[in-house]
């Protein structure tokens, strides 16, 4: 498990290799990128400011990246959220799910971003035609992460 917050912007093909580096069990890794857009709620935007709170963002994803490790065989994860300003069309997170079978690899991929949009101490603030805003939790990450609250299924032997 890999948990990092950075600055500066990363290179998923390069952290990708060096998850599976190696290695002959993985059979699947799902990544997920999220990109700053150029615009946000159809209003151009110069860029994105993601706060957070040190330390504690960090044990927050890491708890998170232990329960997906709870739910599903996962044989490797690596998560890495961006701060500070970010322009559209850079990098802000990344989410690599490795497992040896692609079902829990894309579940456990799906749940860690629906947790990053709901609840990991992030706050993002838009900077657009001069003036800057803070932006609300949707309620729609709420709704997607809400199904994640039952207990997983686990049939790996049926997973491929």
């Amino acid at each position: 498990m890999s948990v990092r917050l950075q600055r500066e912007p990363f290179d998923a093909a390069a952290e990708t290799a060096a998850l599976t580096r190696g290695r002959t069990d993985i059979g699947a890794v799902v990544a997920f990128t999220g990109i700053c857009r150029g615009a946000e709620d159809g209003a151009p935007i110069a860029a994105l400011t993601l706060e957070h709170y040190p330390g504690m963002a960090e044990a927050e994803i890491a708890r998170h990246v232990e329960d997906a490790q709870s739910r599903w065989a996962l044989l490797g994860v690596t998560v890495i959220h961006r701060y500070g300003r970010i322009a559209p069309g850079e990098p802000i997170v990344l989410v690599l799910a490795a497992s040896s079978h692609r079902h829990d690899a894309f579940a456990a991929a799906e749940f860690l971003m629906d947790f990053l949009k709901t609840r990991a101490p992030f706050w993002k603030q838009v900077e657009a035609a001069g003036s800057t805003s803070w932006v609300d939790a949707k309620q729609s990450d709420d709704s997607a992460a809400e199904r994640w609250s039952g207990a997983p299924p686990r049939d790996r032997d049926a997973a491929e």
